[in-house]
Formats: structure tokens, C-alpha cells, sequence
């Protein structure tokens, strides 16, 4: 696929070009709008202003604003083992050469999208409703296609893009509500030297650039974007060798009618299926972030093998025309498709639901009846009484170490440079007994705080987060 990312590299430059004059033109017009004829160069710095921000956000910390924008927490593998596996077997597969971090977004729809300007970056999201509602070949189709973004590196070009075309669209709402709100056209010229007639014409071309230049960036980032959707499919019908997995995911995911509670035009086209539409379906149209799911579909349904060379045959019959490059063809060798794996999701709802739980500091306890209760994290009171039977549940808490024990329990934790060394407690050594080993404990810290320990927890002990003190664990 390297020529398909020589190609990106082609046209991601000549976007970016063609973004960056309708940015220039735009605040060139805001500027003789506001300030008058000779204040359109002020109002380039200023756009440029704006742009030099968003990049610098871009650069430093686009990422992290993104995830917390989507309410997504960091995954770690003892959270879903099986998750990593599949993210492990496409990086394995594609040759990615480093695995992107794991993050996951509380959320019943099921979708998922790629970030990442560099590798040390680079992450996959999914919502808990792609874990419980797809089957194993279905998740591993939805990982092979994030994997595709991040190896053609598309994720950069369209998080770059979307810099530019949200500078745009900053700019061009400056202008409308300067208007909306009785603004009107500078200017030192009198009417009787045809002023008036100037300030006309500056008027109708500043609108129409702060109108039309948004809704050009947008066709055209929507334009790079449908594209680099089918060759992110063809690329997870190849690491995969299963065409069949991904068609059923998408349609999946295009047909469970539950909307993405958090979705919006600035994150909408980064998803595998665009979560505004996904319930009503994708027109084909120059105004759509991605193709139609069921163009898709029909596509990778239409492989009689699993190889680049099989999708372009296939996208030939369906859509017409060619995608994938010449050269890449010629390289690209025969692949066959395997037979299903025949295995469900890789989680339950349950567990799933229980992974977001404890990342908020929920304690889970059991009853003897049956019913399993959740503890908030800072809950103060020793025990909770069962909601069903009415039995009175004790909290688990570390207990103090006896006199005798050996004092590395209440060890110094080690001082990194630059971080501000933990509050330690004044008591005495804290320990805490396991009695399950074969799945998650819950317990709470003698400051209050809840630790969560693994099934593949196996150390001596665990440092308290919150207070720094070392609680011993057998």
C-alpha cells in the first residue's frame, strides 16, 4: 500500500494548500469587512493567529483533547485481554510496527476511529457497545480498519485537516455574527468617489467567502475522506483474510439505531460508519463524510479473495473506476479467505460494563443472594445493605499489619524528578488478603480510596494513588 500513501501524501499537501488560501481569502475579507479596505492584512494575521493556536494544539496535545472530548479512558490489557489480542494480531499482520494505545468510550452504539500524529500517539477507540454486540471476526475486521488508517497515515492528514477547516469555520462565524449583531462595512471613502459602490462589493465578496469558504474546505475534506474509507477496507480484508467480518460489522454498526450520545460534525467523519447518520444511513453524496455503508458492503461481499488485487476487482464492479494503485497491485500477491472463527464477542455486557465501573473507583461486591452491588469510590460508611435480601455487606478495607511485621510493608515509595513525592500517612503498615485470585478484587484503602486488583495481579504489594502508602498483598 505504499504507493496509496505516496498518494495521500499527494493529495494531503494539495488540500492543505487549498484550505490555506480559502483561509488567507477569508480572513482578508473579515478584515476590510471590519476594519475597512486597508485592514485585509490585519485580518490575514489574525487568521494566521488562529491557525498558529490550533496547530500548536494540534502538535502538542490533539489527542488528549480529542479523548476527553469523547469521554474515553485508557485500556489496560488485564482490562480486556482479549481486546489486545485482536489489536496485537492486526498489528502483527498489517506490520504496523507498534501498537496504539487502547482506549475505550462508555457507550452503547457501537463505532470506533483511529488518532495518532506519530507512532508514541497513536490510539484506537471503541465504544463498549462495539464489544458486546460484535463477534470476534466482526471486532477484528473494525481493528484491521483502524489499523489500515493508521498504516496508510491517514489519521494525521484528516486531524490536520480538521485544524484547518475548524480555523475556517471560526472565522467565518466572526464574520456572520459581526453582521447578525448590526455590524457594518469600514471604510474612507466617500460616496461621491464611488466609496459607496466599493463598499458594496467588499460586503458581497467578504460574505460570500465567509458563506461559501467553509462549505468548500468541508466538500473537500469529506472528498479525501470517502476514499481513504474504502482503502482502509481493502487494507482490513488483507491483514485479516476475512472480507466478511468487516461487511458484517458494518452493517452492524450501521443498522443498531443507537445514537453516539456525544457525536458531532467535528468528530463525526473521524468514525468507522459517521455516527450522525448511522441510524438513517450515509447518502452518496459530495456532502458526506463517509460512503454508504451498503456501498461498502457490497464491495468487501463481492471479494473472491482477500487480497488488494481482489478489492479493486470488486470495487471495479461496484462503484467503477480504480482506488488502489497500479504498483501496488503488481506487488500485491494472491490471498485466499479463511473460514470464520465462529466465536461471540470477545466480552459480555456485563464485563464490559464492569470495566467501565472500575475505572470511575466502583467497588463491586457480591451477596449471597445473588445480586452484585456497586460501591462508589468515597463511599465513608464500613458496610451497605443489599437492595434484594437486605443483608448488611462489610466493605473490604486494608487492615493494619501487626506490630511484628517487617517494616519494608510501609516502604518509601521512590522519588521521580519532577513529580511532587506522595503524602504519606502517619499509621502504621497496611495489608490486605486476597481471597479470589481468578478475578478482579475490589477494595478500599485506609484513606478511602478504592484499589482494583487484576487476575494477573501477582506483585507483594500496591502503592494507594491517593495517600502513598504501601499496602502489603498475599
Amino acid at each position: 500500500m505504499w504507493e496509496a500513501i505516496v498518494a495521500n501524501r499527494r493529495r494531503s499537501a494539495l488540500l492543505i494548500s487549498v484550505m490555506a488560501v480559502i483561509l488567507v481569502l477569508i480572513g482578508y475579507s473579515a478584515g476590510m469587512l471590519i476594519g475597512g479596505p486597508d485592514a485585509g492584512g490585519f485580518g490575514v494575521l489574525v487568521a494566521l493567529g488562529i491557525m498558529t493556536v490550533m496547530l500548536l494544539v494540534y502538535f502538542t496535545s490533539a489527542e488528549s483533547v480529542l479523548m476527553y472530548g469523547t469521554y474515553a479512558r485508557e485500556l489496560k490489557r488485564e482490562d480486556s485481554p482479549q481486546l489486545f489480542d485482536v489489536v496485537d494480531e492486526m498489528c502483527l499482520a498489517s506490520g504496523l510496527g507498534f501498537t496504539p494505545r487502547i482506549y475505550l468510550i462508555d457507550d452503547p452504539a457501537p463505532n470506533a476511529f483511529a488518532v495518532g500524529r506519530k507512532p508514541e500517539t497513536s490510539a484506537i477507540c471503541v465504544t463498549t457497545g462495539l464489544m458486546y454486540r460484535l463477534n470476534r471476526d466482526e471486532l477484528q475486521g473494525v481493528i484491521g480498519h483502524e489499523i489500515g488508517h493508521l498504516k496508510n497515515r491517514d489519521v494525521q492528514f484528516m486531524t490536520l485537516a480538521a485544524v484547518m477547516l475548524g480555523t475556517i469555520v471560526i472565522l467565518s462565524v466572526i464574520v456572520r455574527q459581526y453582521f447578525w449583531y448590526g455590524g457594518r462595512v469600514r471604510g474612507r471613502s466617500s460616496s461621491r468617489d464611488g466609496g459607496g459602490q466599493l463598499q458594496i462589493i467588499i460586503l458581497v465578496v467578504g460574505l460570500l467567502f465567509a458563506i461559501l469558504g467553509p462549505v468548500m474546505a468541508q466538500l473537500l475534506y469529506f472528498a479525501c475522506s470517502r476514499k481513504r474509507e474504502y482503502l482502509a477496507d481493502a487494507s482490513s480484508a488483507q491483514f485479516t483474510r476475512y472480507p466478511e467480518g468487516l461487511a458484517s460489522a458494518l452493517e452492524k454498526i450501521s443498522q443498531a439505531h443507537v445514537p453516539l450520545t456525544f457525536a458531532s460534525q467535528a468528530t463525526a467523519p473521524m468514525f468507522i460508519v459517521n455516527p450522525l447518520t448511522a441510524a438513517t444511513g450515509e447518502a452518496d453524496s459530495v456532502f458526506s463524510s463517509h460512503p454508504p455503508a451498503k456501498d461498502r458492503i457490497r464491495v468487501l461481499r463481492a471479494m473472491t479473495g482477500a487480497s488488494f488485487a481482489d478489492y479493486e476487482a470488486a470495487y471495479r464492479r461496484a462503484k467503477g473506476g480504480a482506488l488502489i494503485g497500479s504498483q501496488t497491485l503488481k506487488s500485491a500477491g494472491q490471498q485466499t479467505i479463511r473460514a470464520p472463527s465462529n466465536q461471540g464477542p470477545i466480552q459480555t455486557h456485563r464485563e464490559t460494563h464492569d470495566a467501565v465501573r472500575r475505572y470511575h473507583g466502583y467497588m463491586r461486591l457480591h451477596c449471597n443472594c445473588g445480586l452484585d452491588i456497586s460501591v462508589p469510590d468515597g463511599y465513608e460508611q464500613d458496610t451497605i445493605r443489599c437492595f434484594r435480601c437486605g443483608s448488611v455487606l462489610t466493605i473490604p478495607t486494608a487492615t493494619t499489619v501487626p506490630a511484628a511485621s517487617p517494616a519494608s510493608a510501609n516502604a518509601i515509595p521512590p522519588v521521580i524528578p519532577g513529580i511532587a513525592p506522595p503524602v504519606l500517612a502517619t499509621t502504621g503498615p497496611l495489608q490486605f488478603h486476597r481471597t479470589n485470585r481468578n478475578s478482579w478484587e475490589s477494595f478500599r484503602c485506609a484513606c478511602g480510596r478504592t484499589i482494583q486488583l487484576s487476575p494477573a495481579f501477582d506483585a507483594s504489594h500496591i502503592t494507594c494513588t491517593a495517600c502513598g502508602r504501601t499496602i502489603a498483598v498475599d
